[in-house]
C-alpha cells in the first residue's frame, strides 16, 4: 500500500515529490542516512547525498554554481548556514508549513535556511568540586574567582566563534571583549582542540568546568556514565537572556531543478517522528517546540534559551573572530 501511495504523489503531485532529491551534508552520514531511507518507503524519493566539511562544499557549490546536482544544503552551526545564505547559494522559501513549525529566532529572516535540531552550548563542571550556587552567567565566568579553573576549546572552532558573536550582539563589543578577556585569564590550560578534551581535562583535575555543547557531553556521558561532571544552565535569572542555542539546519539550493520537492523534504524534517528522529540521533533538541526531546536529552532538564535570532551568530562572527584575537583567546 506504502508504494501504491507513493506511486500515486509521484503521478499526480510529481512537483512536490520528486523521483529523486540530492543533499550536500555536512552533518555526518551515520546521522542523516537512517532518515533518508526513511524518507524514501513513506514517499519513494530516493535521496543520495554527499557528506564533507562545511567549507569544502560551499566551495564545491560556488564552483557548480547553475550546473549544481545538488538541491539541499545540511550543515551545522547558524554561522555556517549564514555564510551560505550571504554567498547566494539558498533560495528563499514561501512554507507555512516550517514558519508554524521552526520558532522565528532558529531561522533566517529571509527564509533561506531553517534550524532542524538545536544544541545549547553550556557550562559543564566537576561536580565534586563545583556547587552548582557558585554558577550564574557565561559573563561570571570571567570574575577572578575562576583563575586557573577555566578550561576552553580554540577560538577558531565556529561554536565559540558564535558564541562570542551573541555577547557582541547583547552587549556591544567592549563589553564583550572584557568577557573574554576575563576568561582568558581564567585560563587553567592552553584552548584545546575539542569539546571532548575540555572534559577529559576537567575529569582528569586539570580544571574545574568549561563550555561544551550538549551532544558532546551526552556522548560522553552514555560511554562513561561514572564521571564526575555535570551540566549548569547558565543566564537564567530574571533579566538574562537565557542559554546560548546554536542550530543544525538546512536549506534549499538557489540553482535546485525540483526546489519545490525539496521544500517538501524540509517540511517533512521540520515535524513529527522524523523531526524527533534528526534531533535525537546527535543527542539534541529538537527545533520544533511541539517535539519532545530524547528521554536522555531530556534528563538534563529544562532551561530557557536565548531569543536572540542565531543568525546573528554569522553577522557577527567577523567581528568575534577579531575581538577574541585582540583578547589573546587562541
Amino acid at each position: 500500500m506504502r508504494r501504491l501511495c507513493a506511486l500515486f504523489l509521484l503521478v499526480f503531485c510529481p512537483q512536490v515529490f520528486a523521483a529523486e532529491l540530492v543533499v550536500y551534508s555536512a552533518r555526518n552520514e551515520q546521522l542523516i542516512q537512517p532518515l533518508f531511507e526513511r524518507y524514501e518507503k513513506e514517499t519513494g524519493t530516493r535521496i543520495k547525498f554527499l557528506t564533507d566539511k562545511e567549507a569544502p562544499l560551499l566551495a564545491r557549490l560556488q564552483a557548480e554554481g547553475r550546473n549544481t546536482p545538488a538541491d539541499i544544503l545540511i550543515t551545522v552551526d547558524a554561522g555556517n548556514l549564514w555564510q551560505a545564505a550571504n554567498l547566494g547559494l539558498l533560495k528563499p522559501l514561501d512554507s507555512r508549513v516550517l514558519a508554524e513549525n521552526i520558532p522565528a529566532h532558529l531561522r533566517d529572516p529571509l527564509n533561506r535556511w531553517y534550524g532542524l535540531s538545536v544544541r545549547a552550548r553550556t557550562i559543564v563542571y566537576a561536580s565534586d568540586r563545583v556547587k552548582p550556587a557558585e554558577l550564574s552567567t557565561y559573563e561570571a565566568l570571567a570574575e577572578p574567582k575562576w583563575r586557573g579553573r577555566l578550561c576552553l576549546r580554540t577560538a577558531k572552532k565556529v561554536y565559540n566563534q558564535s558564541l562570542v558573536a551573541m555577547l557582541i550582539e547583547q552587549h556591544g563589543e567592549a563589553r564583550a571583549e572584557a568577557i573574554v578577556r576575563g576568561w582568558v585569564a581564567n585560563l587553567a590550560a592552553d584552548p584545546f582542540a575539542s569539546d571532548n578534551e575540555v572534559m577529559d581535562a576537567i575529569a582528569a583535575g586539570r580544571c574545574d568546568l568549561g563550555l561544551v555543547n550538549t551532544y558532546y557531553f551526552g556522548r560522553l556521558l552514555r560511554d562513561k556514565p561514572q564521571l564526575k561532571l555535570a551540566l549548569f544552565w547558565p543566564n537564567q535569572g530574571e533579566g538574562e537572556r537565557g542559554v546560548h542555542v546554536n542550530v543544525s539546519g538546512a536549506g534549499v539550493i538557489v540553482h535546485s531543478r525540483r526546489a519545490q520537492a525539496a521544500q517538501a523534504f524540509l517540511e517533512w524534517l521540520s515535524a513529527g517522528e522524523a523531526q524527533a528522529q534528526f534531533a535525537a540521533a546527535n543527542l539534541e533538541f529538537p527545533a520544533n517546540p511541539k517535539v519532545a526531546p530524547d528521554p536522555a536529552v531530556a534528563a538534563w532538564g529544562s532551561f530557557r534559551q536565548n531569543p536572540i535570532n542565531v543568525f546573528r551568530a554569522g553577522s557577527r562572527q567577523a567581528d568575534a573572530t577579531r575581538l577574541m584575537d585582540r583578547a589573546g583567546y587562541k
